[in-house]
Formats: structure tokens, sequence, C-alpha cells
């Protein structure tokens, strides 16, 4: 019987094979972001439209190692349709989950993160953090241009 670990690599597994909300949105009404990560050279381009309050749409592309890019899957899955609000929550959890310092006093209390904690165990891998963290970093840079 597979184990938890097991289930959530297929997870990540299968948003890397199978990405969702990948493409890209016209700028503008959209907004674009970039990221890059130079030690690993992984790469994430995040569009983001918003329209009043809330992301009714979101579309990644780029290039990297199968944590980043599944990271970019999920994150793009978990935010689309959500309020400024939900997302600037959802982000807060996942950074937390991820033990990277969030002062941002964003409260991330009854966040559920579905699919993303089976991220959780980059933590073992310290190096590893940065890649999982990238779409979300260019998130909050597409979140501040909306």
């Amino acid at each position: 019987m597979p184990g938890l670990e097991d289930l959530y690599r297929e997870i990540i597994l299968d948003h890397y094979r199978s990405p969702r909300n990948r493409g890209e949105l016209e700028t503008p009404p959209a907004v674009k972001a970039l990221g890059h990560n130079p030690l690993c050279g992984d790469e994430i381009s995040v569009f983001l439209q918003v329209e009043g309050n809330r992301v009714v749409d979101v579309k990644t592309s780029g290039q990297g190692c199968s944590i980043s890019q599944s990271s970019a899957s999920m994150m793009s899955a978990a935010v689309k349709g959500k309020t400024i609000d939900e997302v600037r929550a959802l982000v807060h959890r996942f950074k937390s989950m991820m033990s990277i310092e969030t002062d941002d006093g964003a409260p991330d209390g009854e966040v559920k993160l579905g699919d993303l904690e089976a991220l959780q165990g980059v933590v073992k891998f310290p190096v590893r953090i940065k890649c999982a963290v990238l779409a979300w970093n260019t998130l909050v840079e597409a979140l501040a241009e909306a």
C-alpha cells in the first residue's frame, strides 16, 4: 500500500507532466510578472487577470525542475477565482508551510492547501525551497501590478 510520501510524489509528477493553466494571457488586460532563480535556472512567468477584487484568470509558463513547474501549476489552480485577500492568505499559508518567515500580517488560520500540501516535503531539502516558492513570489509581483 503506497504511503503518504508516494501519494505526494505522484501529485507533484502529475502537475509536472500535465500542468494546469499553462500558457499566456493577453497583456493588457492581464499583467505579467517574471520570476527567475539564478541558482538553478528555473524561470516562471505568471499572467494574472484581476477584475474588481477577484483573480478571474491565471496562466503560467516557463521552464525548470519538476518542483518549480508543479508548484506553478498547483498555485495557478489554487488561486483562480479567489479574491485578492484569499490569494494573499494562501500565499502566506504556503510560505509558512515552506518555513519561510513571513511578516506581512496576513492571517492564514483556516486556509486549506489541498494538493499544495504535496510540496511540504521540500522543506527537507532547503536548496529546493526556492524552487517551490518561485511561482508564489512571482504571483505576489503580479498582484502588486494588478
